[in-house]
């Protein structure tokens, strides 16, 4: 199964989200929710205004969608959810640091980004286990 990588970013006033792998395939809004839907909403445009032997290729089977941020904007888009405290406990970068990245002054490395990656998917594992 093919997968469509759908790149989410924040600019100044509202949130792009745009097919890494998939020519076309476009989205905005002034939510992530409002963006992803404008997306999916202009795939299935897409599919339905065109012939089938016109569809890039991914789009003629079965495919998953998968979402990237940017670290920008995923810690603009989570700062309701995500302290930059909490998030320093998580991962182990400063908060100082944190607030560099979240407010596009900086971009983490490769191994910082990765630390968050890997912190944010222990910590989705370790909720998906929670019985209550």
């Amino acid at each position: 199964m093919a997968t469509i990588k759908i790149i989410i970013e924040k600019s100044s006033d509202f949130y792009n989200a745009y097919a890494e792998n998939c020519h076309g395939i476009y989205g905005a809004g002034d939510t992530v929710e409002k963006a992803k839907a404008n997306l999916i909403e202009g795939l299935e445009l897409l599919k339905v205004t065109h012939p089938e032997n016109e569809w890039p290729d991914i789009l003629k089977g079965d495919y998953d969608i998968e979402y990237q941020f940017d670290a920008q904007s995923f810690l603009t888009y989570y700062a309701s959810v995500f302290s930059k405290p909490a998030l320093e406990k998580l991962t182990g970068i400063n908060q100082k640091q944190l607030h560099h990245y979240a407010a596009g002054l900086r971009k983490p490395r490769e191994a910082q980004r990765k630390k968050i990656e890997t912190a944010l998917h222990k910590l989705g594992s370790e909720l998906i286990a929670v019985r209550l």
